[in-house]
This record gives structure tokens, C-alpha cells and sequence, in this order.
């Protein structure tokens, strides 16, 4: 749905702990109402393109982070943890990549072949926080 209010909240409470939090916008400014309408989005983009624009802003960072993700930015996440060098963790809320890229419907020639998981924590969030998801 792009960069919404509540995800800028759930930085600005991590940040009031004393976390430095950068929150890259994917989605260029654009914010949807519906999911059908940012996938929408993103199909016009290429859901590739949406992907590597979560690990081209990643490179203007320090390797050794703990990197997070909501819904479709996990992706980057994900293969930022798996492939890039430091990576101290993820959060990947409401998704994770299949193990396989047969296992992702409708992405079959995506190339999602990222090496296997290092020794990094990592953490699925299936809760709802619908307090920072929608607002």
C-alpha cells in the first residue's frame, strides 16, 4: 500500500528507543487504499524492479544492520539477509519467501535463488498490527 502513516509510526517508536531506523519508500510517494490497487502498482513497475529498489537503497547503509519488512518489502529484505555480507537479522512481517521459486504462485521465472540462511536471527510476525498497518 506504499509508505503509509503507520509504518512511519512503527519506525518513530523504534526510534524512540533508541534505534536508528531508515524507512526506504519503494512505491515513489504513491499510496493505495487496497492491496488489489498497490499490486496493481506494482505489476506496472515489474515486481522485480520493486525488489531492487529495496536492495539498491540497502547498499546506502551499513552492512551490519538488522533489516525489516511489511507485505511485499520483505522480499528485499529477505534476500538482503540471506546474500548481503554483515546481515545481523530480519523481521519479516506478514510474509517470508518460499524456500523455492516454485513454491511462489504466479513467480515461477522470478529469481528469487538466494543462498541459504546464515546464522542470523530471524523473526516471521503474523500478529495483525493494524494500528501501524493501515494508518
Amino acid at each position: 500500500m506504499g509508505l503509509t502513516k503507520g509504518i512511519n509510526s512503527f519506525a518513530d517508536e523504534l526510534r524512540g528507543a533508541g534505534h536508528t531506523v531508515h524507512v526506504p519508500d519503494l512505491f515513489d510517494g504513491h499510496l493505495f487504499t487496497t492491496i488489489e490497487d498497490g499490486m496493481t502498482y506494482v505489476n506496472e513497475i515489474g515486481f522485480e524492479e520493486i525488489t531492487e529498489r529495496g536492495i539498491r537503497v540497502a547498499s546506502e547503509f551499513p552492512r551490519e544492520i538488522i533489516y525489516a519488512g511489511f507485505s511485499l518489502g520483505v522480499v528485499a529484505v529477505q534476500k538482503l539477509a540471506q546474500t548481503r555480507e554483515g546481515a545481523r537479522g530480519a523481521l519479516l512481517f506478514y510474509s517470508c519467501v518460499p524456500a523455492r521459486c516454485s513454491d511462489l504462485p504466479g513467480r515461477r521465472n522470478y529469481r528469487c535463488r538466494f543462498t541459504a540462511w546464515t546464522r542470523i536471527p530471524i523473526s516471521l510476525m503474523r500478529a495483525t498490527l493494524r494500528r501501524h498497518a493501515s494508518s
